[in-house]
């Protein structure tokens, strides 16, 4: 092969790859356009239908592109970057997708002037280890008994949802939920599997309200006529059926006279009031069932026993939330009948079917819970109906990992594009003592932060003139980025 020929082969690898950056560069840009209108307090929401013909409304970016249909990879890792920033951080996650797509922007532009891709990389990463520094530089500390300061930060997380009328009511609901969860003197982190959010339909947002307490939303089973409310309960969870028990292996059982019919029956009845008479023994009178998907958990005949012996049954239970009940009630779940003793049960003051409304059902109420170990809370979610009780659940969830952050890292920056400014005025000097290439690629990082900042800035001055009283400002910050805390 002759030097011509090699050179232009060359040329065409090269512009092949340059075309595919481009286009994994414009593919990343589209889905931060998607979501750029729904950041910030003035963001606007988004209406989404499902295939089944359901209809979404939200404005939270790991939401809205949840739902999107991506084929292209790289629009693929803008989804799973908001997801990972909704498992870490909980809020933001529209944020991390505006600035991800700004900070490409300003790569494309670096690339068509010739710099190679990985000095670009290595500026861009020089410079998030400053942006690090600076933001840690402006950060105050926070102590975790000043309830007000976590009040704020999560009012200022449900400012930008559907909800956000209802910030007032929801924000503390978030604050003593994860207050009650960890020792604020202690805690470095915290486990939300401890809070548990319990939807329900039928009341308004108003009625939303933390649970000194288990709430489930099972009904009793009260086909027998048995008991709906017990004082001084003693309360047992069961992993095994009260029904008939089923061979190991598939098999056909042929009844020929009503001798064998009775007998059969006869066996099944004597079986079952063993069980309960088991179970009654121990003390037992609210029984919880884990949901059962080989045969029925619970049967009339069992149901039957147990309303003579004034046991309260709540059945389908379901296998996930075995974990969280058995830590809120103290106790453990116990698998056979035999490792079903006293000793298996929790105590309650109170065990309580509360009903809703003949069309909305019921909850089952656990109050003065007696044995519990702490350290697990829940929250009854209300609203009017289905798509505003998943966006209320949505709400809470990022206002209750706002809060943890502040738990894991006691420290609140600026809000309102204010840390963007800073970063990006910081980056700016930094760049000048540096110089080269490198000085190049981080005057674009900074540029990328100061547009979005920007457009970030001017949406919130108009909320801020709106709906604060009093916001002061960071002395080396744009005049419209105002002083609004926000957990780092």
């Amino acid at each position: 092969m002759t030097a011509p020929e090699t050179g232009g082969k060359q040329k065409a690898n090269d512009e092949k790859g340059q075309d595919v950056r481009l286009s994994n560069i414009l593919a990343a840009k589209a889905v931060s356009d998607t979501v750029r209108t729904s950041l910030g307090p003035k963001g606007m929401d988004k209406m989404i239908q499902e295939p089944r013909g359901e209809v979404l409304i939200s404005n939270d970016g790991a939401t809205i592109l949840s739902k999107l249909k991506l084929q292209h990879p790289t629009a693929k890792m803008m989804a799973e970057l908001s997801k990972a920033q909704d498992i870490e951080a909980g809020d933001g996650t529209t944020s991390v997708v505006v600035i991800a797509g700004a900070l490409l922007h300003a790569a494309e532009r670096l690339l068509k002037k010739g710099i190679h891709p990985q000095t670009i990389t290595e500026a861009f990463l020089q410079a998030a280890h400053k942006a690090e520094e600076v933001l840690d530089a402006v950060a105050q500390p926070v102590d975790l008994a000043d309830r007000e300061h976590l009040l704020q930060a999560a009012i200022t997380s449900l400012n930008s949802k559907v909800v956000s009328q209802e910030s007032e009511t929801l924000a503390p609901i978030a604050v003593d939920a994860v207050l009650k969860v960890t020792d604020p003197k202690t805690a470095a982190n915290v486990d939300l599997n401890d809070i548990r959010l319990v939807k329900k339909l039928g009341a308004t947002t108003d009625d939303t309200e933390l649970v000194d307490g288990l709430v489930l939303t099972q009904k009793v089973s009260r086909v027998a006529g048995g008991p709906s409310r017990i004082q001084d309960a003693k309360i047992g969870l069961i992993q095994f059926c009260l029904s008939a028990p089923k061979t190991d292996m598939e098999s056909n059982i042929q009844v020929r006279d009503y001798a064998q019919m009775d007998r059969l029956l006869r066996e099944e009845r004597t079986l079952l009031a063993k069980m309960v008479k088991q179970i009654a023994k121990t003390g037992c009178n609210v029984l919880l069932v884990q949901k059962s998907i080989l045969r029925d958990a619970v049967t009339d005949l069992s149901l039957d026993f147990c309303a003579k012996a004034k046991i309260m049954v709540v059945k389908d239970i379901e296998r996930e939330d075995i974990e969280f009940i058995s830590k809120i009630l103290g106790v453990e779940a116990a698998a056979t009948l035999d490792t079903f003793t006293p000793d298996k049960l929790a105590k309650a003051e109170l065990v309580m079917e509360e009903k809703l409304g003949s069309e909305l059902g019921s909850i089952v109420r656990f109050t003065g819970l007696q044995s519990s170990k702490g350290g697990c809370v829940s929250v009854l979610v209300r609203a009017s109906n289905q798509m505003l009780l998943d966006e209320t659940e949505r709400s809470i969830h990022d206002a209750l990992c706002v809060v943890r952050s502040l738990v894991k890292k006691k420290a609140l920056i600026a809000g309102g594009a204010a840390p963007e400014m800073e970063v990006a005025q910081k980056l700016d000097a930094w760049a000048r003592t540096i110089g080269g290439i490198t000085q190049v690629c981080i005057e674009h990082y900074a540029e990328a932060l100061e547009l979005e900042s920007i457009l970030h800035g001017d949406r919130d001055r108009e909320w801020a003139k709106e709906n604060c009283k009093q916001f002061c400002i960071h002395s080396s910050c744009m005049p419209y980025a105002f002083w609004r805390f926000i957990s780092i």
